[in-house]
């Protein structure tokens, strides 16, 4: 007999009522340290004050409108957005795989009124951009597209990192390459900044259009606003969500003038999409978190957790193989199974989250303090020792 509850989920059996910081509580009372954050969606902890309050206010006084008239707080977020970043314009969505409908759209519109017939994208092996159909096309992953077909056309996957295969894909049919700068679900892979450049090279000499995907990378993350910052390049279209919202459902497409330029009044569309309950958390988040000196400390704190990794990974040979990742967006390259890493971390009270590649997400939230990155290491390490006696043992 089904549950009422579709099964798609393999869930932990912990039931969480409550979050305070880096904090969850579990029904029974005990206390998680959360490496997790939601999977990167909480950058601020849970419950903070900040966004609590701004939820509370907007929702004493309107929650919904739809897009049939003007939300004044989508002009206020929109403009803090665009004066952060490359883009001209913003469109509001409730989920980074809304963003990845839009961005499709946006970047094979843009060329049909060009009168161009270019409708392929790039996108690249292990990557992520969600579950609706295209997001599933665009990855290609037996797991992601298996019984889901007829797949939607015109998705064309390269290997990840191979330079030459992705000039080869790149044809006049091709109007837009898709890419994370940090791979997050395919096993926290970075994008050399060198490759970034060359890509955004090679779509200015083809006219190709260049999409970011930052919905896991993004908002702080990496240790800058955006991921890509970091290379000193910039796309022409992004996606964003997760950290965006600090919990709240929302996302957003940014884009340039220029790759919007197909997208008007009527050729998109959203019941809830910029919301005014969204926009007054969006834009809490966005005051937090575009801040230099916020970000100076998301660096700092960075750098003191991924040496303490090192040190966890020269103490756990047998466990752990390597540490990668950028900023807070950090992965445990695991010998061991990584599922077994994290029913380990959960016995230890600490939440983790896996990935591709055997590899340990970790990805707590931007406001972490120093003591709780401490604590997360000492689980980690009591974790990774229980292991270590079991297989002993055995």
């Amino acid at each position: 007999m089904i549950p009422s509850i579709l099964p798609t989920y393999n869930r932990a059996p912990l039931s969480f009522v409550k979050g305070e910081g880096s904090w969850l509580i579990e029904e029974d009372g005990r206390r998680f340290l959360d490496l997790g954050a939601g999977i990167a969606v909480n950058a601020l902890g849970h419950a903070h004050p900040a966004l609590v309050a701004a939820v509370t206010e907007q929702a004493g006084k309107l929650w919904h409108v739809s897009n049939l008239y003007r939300i004044p707080g989508q002009q206020e977020l929109a403009d803090l957005l665009t004066e952060a970043t490359f883009a001209d314009t913003v469109f509001f969505t409730n989920s980074g795989t809304e963003a990845m409908e839009l961005a499709v759209k946006m970047a094979r519109k843009y060329w049909y009124e060009k009168g161009e017939d270019r409708t392929e994208i790039v996108a690249f092996t292990g990557a992520f951009h969600g579950r609706s159909s295209a997001a599933i096309a665009a990855s290609g992953a037996e797991k992601m597209v298996k019984g889901f077909g007829p797949l939607l056309p015109g998705f064309v996957q390269v290997p990840f990192g191979d330079h030459d295969a992705i000039r080869a894909a790149i044809t006049d049919k091709t109007c837009a390459v898709i890419i994370e700068p940090v791979q997050g679900e395919g096993g926290i892979i970075p994008v050399p900044d060198q490759c970034l450049k060359g890509l955004r090279d090679l779509c200015d000499q083809t006219g190709t259009l260049l999409i970011f995907d930052e919905v896991q990378c993004g908002m702080g993350r990496t240790g800058r606003l955006f991921a890509h910052e970091w290379a000193g390049v910039t796309p022409d279209i992004m996606m964003v969500a997760k950290g965006i919202g600090g919990g709240f459902p929302l996302g957003a497409v940014l884009a340039t003038e220029n790759a919007a330029s197909g997208m008007t009044a009527g050729t998109h569309g959203s019941t809830y999409g910029g919301n005014p309950l969204a926009m007054a958390v969006g834009i809490a988040v966005m005051r937090i978190v575009a801040d230099d000196a916020f970000l100076d400390e998301v660096n700092r704190k960075a750098g003191a957790l991924r040496q303490k990794l090192e040190g966890l990974v020269a103490s756990h040979p047998d466990v752990f193989e390597l540490v990668r990742g950028q900023g807070l967006m950090l992965g445990l390259k695991c010998k061991v199974a990584n599922t077994d890493m994290v029913a380990a971390g959960y016995a230890q009270e600490l939440l983790t989250v896996p990935a591709a590649d055997n590899v340990l997400r970790l990805l707590p939230p931007l406001t972490i303090t120093d003591d709780e990155i401490a604590e997360a290491v000492n689980r980690l390490d009591r974790a990774a020792t229980s292991l270590e006696q079991a297989k002993g043992g055995a």
